[in-house]
């Protein structure tokens, strides 16, 4: 397998769980920075031109964190990343459409790429505070609506505590300066401590 990702971009969580996996993998530097994932050789890969993508040992490609993470979790059923019993993976990928298809794009896309939705430069610094109101909302709404333990679901850790735990870092970065609630920054503390984890941010060159 080869994972396509740009360093602390949502494409750590993949990497995270390709770690926790322990099967063997590539990576492949693909920066959002620099523009790398709108060069030929990338839309070759993923017309979309986003990370992460994920070329499986046939040659296919997969897009779609929460569709990456799945695949993952349930072809290496030995991980334990997904939930065994059908209402409690019914809520694991609840919780990973919510953090990947609304916290992430509606709350922090808008703080790290407000020329998306702001009408001219002079309206960036309206955009950016509005994600950011944004995005302290959605983290309180995880931390109320919480049900597990030291992980997000009842039943233990799994691909949507990667999901989570990149929310998690982009909020407390440099770009967002955000306060996590208590909740959150317990399992933010918790997943740095796991090793995959660990394994990841250093291949990524993250503190």
């Amino acid at each position: 397998m080869k994972l396509f990702y740009s360093p602390g971009a949502c494409s750590l969580g993949i990497h995270v769980i390709l770690e926790e996996i322990g099967k063997p993998f590539e990576t492949q530097l693909v920066s959002t920075r620099d523009g790398s994932n709108r060069k030929p050789e990338f839309l070759a890969v993923n017309p979309k031109a986003k990370v992460p993508a994920l070329q499986r040992d046939d040659g296919s490609v997969l897009t779609e964190w929460p569709v990456i993470a799945w695949w993952l979790a349930k072809s290496n059923p030995m991980s334990g990343l997904i939930p065994i019993e059908f209402e409690a993976e019914t809520r694991c990928l609840e919780w990973m459409d919510y953090l990947c298809g609304t916290v992430h794009p509606q709350g922090f896309t808008r703080m790290f790429r407000p020329g998306n939705f702001a009408r001219d430069a002079e309206d960036e610094e309206r955009v950016k505070a509005q994600g950011k109101a944004l995005a302290e909302g959605f983290l309180e709404l995880v931390a109320r609506q919480w049900k597990g333990g030291d992980w997000l679901l009842p039943s233990g850790y799994s691909v949507a505590d990667a999901a989570l735990f990149f929310i998690e870092e982009w909020a407390v970065g440099e770009r967002a300066r955000m306060e996590l609630p208590p909740k959150l920054k317990a399992h933010r503390a918790a997943m740095r401590n796991r090793p995959a984890v660990e394994r990841a941010l250093k291949k990524e060159g993250l503190s």
